[in-house]
């Protein structure tokens, strides 16, 4: 009897190549999963089946996993205003995690002896996959075979032409990756330090032109409807995405250190999740206080840093959740956005619990809570240490 191996499977030139040296020249039996995170429509998964048993497959399944990824980390995300060097909603990196873990629990389901991915030897999926894998399922054996045989796309392309599979060269200039999150786009521009991506190379072509009012609606810091449509969280996701992407909004090449230590870069096109986060950062602005953002912010960037490098099953993630969820309660409330060519605006939020309110007073002008006399004396308290730091020290005269 053959030994199992799960192959985690896009359809893409990796994992084509993966799924015929697994099953030809390993002579194992191949399963192939793709877990999808919301980025494929049902015929595009249909399409990707259909090729896994063209490949030769013993078995294909489709596990969905959309919903799962936002409960346990894009709404995180959400919370925590995560954008990798203050530009990545982290799109790639957190649906990886994803991935990682709903692979290894299905090889668990069916008993296989392997698991196998199609990463390379230079990028951050190879630690991330490894990595859950060896923490999940530490007795079922890892195979790599584009790391470990250090192939080319273009050594991918003959072996599949070798074997009878048509490989179209064009289509395999770039490698894309599809997410609710976002997608990636990566290419030869992107091995540079000065090139862009070409506009053909974009996903979905910026065809809006035309100015464009949304309103997105939020609860306890959770996107929950937009334009006044009650969607939930996902399909609001979905649906800003879809509006927002034709813009050519959220557009970008992420430039980072990956967790091996090189520089690398690589395009992604994510309107809705770049929109959300910086909605979400304007409501909080107005509905938390000085402190909370303080510490939000410094936990968030650690959180953010530890999920790009795969670390999503460490339980201090855990703990950083529940800060975050906690610091939720009062993030509620409408933010206006304008959608403009390649860029968008934040209006303005409507909120129960905006802090700013002309209750108390308006900035740069008179208050309604203190005297001038209270904060005469509060200057003098706020500032005595450092009055007294500065006296005893010389720096200024008695």
């Amino acid at each position: 009897m053959k030994e199992k191996v799960v192959l985690a499977f896009s359809g893409g030139l990796d994992t084509s190549f993966c799924a015929i040296y697994l099953a030809q020249d390993r002579g194992l039996e191949v399963h192939s999963v793709i877990v999808n995170t919301g980025g494929f429509s049902e015929e595009e998964l249909q399409h990707i089946e259909k090729r896994a048993y063209e490949l030769g497959v013993a078995s294909h399944a489709t596990v969905d996993e959309t919903q799962n990824f936002y409960n346990d980390s894009i709404k995180y995300l959400i919370f925590g205003n995560v954008l990798k060097n203050a530009t990545y909603p982290l799109s790639v990196s957190a649906e990886r995690v994803c991935q990682a873990t709903a692979i290894a629990n299905y090889a668990k389901k069916i008993g296989a002896d392997y698991v196998a991915h199609g990463s390379t030897g230079a990028g951050n999926d190879q630690v991330r996959f490894d990595m859950i894998f060896n923490i999940l399922i530490p007795n079922i054996g890892i195979i790599t075979p584009i790391r470990d045989l250090k192939l080319s796309r273009e050594q991918e392309i003959e072996y599949l032409h070798k074997h009878g599979v048509e490989y179209n060269a064009e289509k395999a200039k770039y490698s894309i990756n599809k997410g609710i999150w976002g997608t990636s786009v990566g290419g030869k521009e992107t091995l540079t330090s000065h090139d862009t991506l070409p506009e053909d190379a974009w996903p979905t072509p910026a065809t809006e032109t035309a100015p464009r009012r949304v309103t997105i609606e939020f609860e306890k810091g959770e996107p929950v409807a937009l334009d006044g449509e009650r969607l939930g969280p996902v399909r609001v996701i979905q649906q800003l995405q879809a509006i927002a992407q034709p813009y050519g909004i959220g557009r970008d090449i992420h430039v980072g250190d990956t967790i091996i230590g090189i520089k690398g870069r690589v395009g992604f096109e994510a309107a809705g999740p770049v929109i959300l986060i910086k909605a979400h950062h304007l409501l909080e602005k107005h509905t938390l206080t000085k402190w909370q953002l303080s510490w939000k912010d410094q936990l968030a960037s650690f959180y953010g840093n530890w999920m790009h490098e795969g670390q999503f099953h460490d339980p201090v993630m855990r703990d950083i959740e529940a800060f975050l969820a906690s610091s939720q309660e009062q993030v509620n409330g409408k933010v206006f956005v304008e959608l403009l060519p390649y860029r968008f605006n934040l209006i303005g939020i409507e909120s129960e619990n905006d802090l700013m309110s002309n209750k108390f007073g308006s900035y740069g002008e008179m208050n309604n809570t203190w005297t001038a006399d209270d904060v005469k004396g509060f200057s003098k308290i706020f500032g005595n240490q450092i009055v007294i730091w500065h006296k005893v020290n010389g720096k200024v005269e008695e």
